[in-house]
């Protein structure tokens, strides 16, 4: 009787530590099991998203590989000009060396209100720190196309320009660090001041360090409800880092969509890997919709005011002008008149 009790227990102790590590691995396994379906549900996640931004991608206003008869199709939506030549994996805008300029241009106005435009690009050379030039821009103009001193673009344009200024110019002044990302809005009167790296007519920038990068960089610029956002990711972790903020900015509709770059004494690389534009889905407000149409980009900032000359204020005025100072002509004419009749006939008295 005592023997097969402890047989019994030796049995249960046996069938304990057989099925206890089984029980263990049991768990591993439901463990395993739910991390990887934790996985699958992100990446798939991930996948929605990526899927969802595709579906607003606006393939007319985009620049991609393979880049088929890009400026030479009349089917291409874009064209280049200046030294910007086409490779499978990029549009470089100029080569490594000096005094070049290039650019690629849409052919299409812009006639959407609210966008999200994401630059994927690359500066890389074989010049040290600061001693590499000059940067590129991404543009929304009302001009297309035009060779100029502003990152190979026109000066006093009229737009948004956005630059990736690679060298520090004012090197007197140590308030950042290049390469520098800058916002500037132009009206058609305002500069660029080369010599200060653009901080006179600057709305907002940050420090990003682009050249020589391992990884690609990426620009994204939001534009919704008057209101302009620009973030950078230079460090390849798919992370976005707040640029620029600027509210109250209006932008009139009809604009090209361009990149350009230039180097002069120093130079670089600059290559577009691909420029996407998204709409975005936003509700226009009753007050947008009856706001008149927009002519010249204007901005609501406290600490910085663009002064705004809609097209034809300066032939009105010039017309006033004239009409103003034809007026006070006449009037200084009629009292000059009156003047000489009163002395001539005083005159006339003193010989009687």
């Amino acid at each position: 009787m005592v023997a097969a009790e402890a047989e019994s227990r030796l049995v249960r102790l046996r069938n304990f530590y057989f099925f206890y590590p089984m029980r263990y691995f049991t768990n591993i396994r439901e463990l395993t099991c739910l991390f990887l379906t934790v996985c699958v549900l992100s990446s798939r996640s991930l996948a929605d998203q990526q899927d969802f931004m595709e579906d607003f991608l606006k393939q007319e206003y985009s620049l991609v590989k393979p880049y088929r008869g890009l400026s030479f199709s009349s089917s291409s939506h874009w064209d280049l000009m200046g030294t910007a030549m086409v490779t499978p994996d990029y549009v470089r805008l100029t080569p490594d060396m000096q005094s070049r300029q290039g650019a690629v241009w849409s052919r299409i106005p812009l006639f959407l209100r609210d966008w999200e435009l994401r630059v994927q690009f690359k500066i890389h050379g074989k010049g040290k720190k600061n001693f590499n030039g000059d940067g590129l821009a991404v543009w929304l103009t009302k001009d297309r196309m035009q060779n100029g001193p502003v990152f190979g673009n026109m000066n006093q344009f009229i737009g948004l320009g956005i630059f990736v200024d690679t060298y520090p110019n004012a090197d007197k002044k140590h308030d950042r660090a290049f390469p520098y990302v800058s916002v500037m809005l132009g009206n058609g009167t305002l500069s660029y001041d080369h010599d200060q790296d653009g901080r006179p007519t600057e709305l907002g920038g940050c420090t990003a360090l682009a050249r020589n990068s391992i990884y690609d960089s990426f620009l994204l610029v939001r534009y919704s409800r008057k209101r302009l956002t620009v973030l950078v990711d230079v460090d390849g972790k798919q992370d976005w880092k707040d640029c620029a903020d600027i509210t109250g900015l209006r932008l009139p509709l009809g604009y090209f969509l361009g990149a350009s770059s230039a180097t002069g004494d120093l130079s670089d690389n600059h290559d577009i890997i691909s420029m996407k534009l998204y709409q975005l889905s936003s509700e226009t407000m009753a007050e947008e919709e009856e706001e008149e149409e927009l002519t010249i980009p204007s901005v609501e900032m406290t600490q910085f005011k663009v002064e705004i000359e809609e097209e034809g204020g300066s032939g009105v005025h010039f017309f006033f002008t004239v009409l103003f100072s034809i007026l006070g002509l006449g009037v200084l004419a009629v009292v000059g008149l009156v003047l000489y009749g009163r002395w001539k006939e005083n005159r006339r008295k003193r010989f009687y």
